[in-house]
């Protein structure tokens, strides 16, 4: 049986800049059964009384937030997620609807995997680094020319679907045979493992490129779904080379 703290999504709202709209987004996920918000480097500091005067009843969501300050860190008990965002990236990944990433998140949870959805910040949205650690990428179809979304409306519009696609998730099982998801802490590292065995091997070479080269490796990582197993083959494979490498 899936437990109840994977039951549903987390919320992950990534360095917002207003009180406000971090009140009113709980306020929305409250509306529709969501309640386990995570907070990420918050500009104004935290808590935050003009979030928890705008919550209008949702304070205890602000209460039970979690608080992190980098995404890396938020993201490091996590198997899915899904970021946000209404401009092309160049990046390689799934895209989903709205409707469609709701109806991935019932199945993935349904499998034992800890999703979440992320937010970015209300001026311009996710940074590449952030869209980067996410599975897939959540695309709203809005007006082109006037594109736009106030986070708490966005917030609201995934917690409407979500409301729309959960069913009985425990109804379904999912064999994982002798080992787990790897959650983001695994994936993080073995990222980490890879670029500096790489680095050390000359491969980011332009240095002018080496930053964008980087970031396509780790948005590489993440569209991968790895079990705790494969990370381990991963971090062997890359050791038994550099040990190989060094015997030569």
């Amino acid at each position: 049986m899936v437990s109840e703290s994977l039951q549903q999504p987390a919320i992950l709202l990534v360095r917002p800049q207003m009180g406000e709209n971090i009140g009113a987004a709980a306020r929305a996920m409250l509306n529709f059964g969501l309640d386990h918000l995570v907070v990420v480097a918050p500009r104004d500091g935290w808590p935050s009384p003009k979030a928890l005067a705008m919550a209008s009843g949702a304070g205890r969501l602000l209460d039970e937030a979690r608080l992190f300050n980098s995404t890396a860190e938020a993201l490091a008990d996590n198997t899915y997620v899904m970021a946000t965002t209404a401009r092309a990236r160049g990046l390689t990944k799934p895209i989903f609807s709205p409707e469609h990433a709701m109806a991935e998140a019932v199945q993935r949870i349904s499998k034992g995997q800890k999703v979440s959805v992320m937010f970015g910040p209300e001026r311009a949205g996710l940074e590449n680094d952030d869209i980067a650690r996410a599975n897939a990428i959540i695309s709203v179809p809005v007006n082109s020319n006037f594109a736009s979304l106030n986070l708490a409306q966005c917030v609201l519009l995934i917690g409407y679907e979500w409301q729309r696609h959960k069913t009985d998730i425990t109804a379904e099982r999912f064999e994982m045979g002798k080992s787990e998801w790897a959650n983001g802490l695994e994936i993080e590292k073995l990222a980490e493992h890879f670029e500096h065995q790489l680095d050390n091997a000359g491969f980011f070479f332009p240095k002018t490129k080496a930053s964008g080269m980087k970031t396509n490796l780790r948005n590489f990582w993440s569209r991968m779904p790895l079990t705790k197993a494969d990370v381990q083959i991963l971090h062997g494979i890359m050791r038994q080379m550099v040990r190989w490498k060094e015997r030569s």
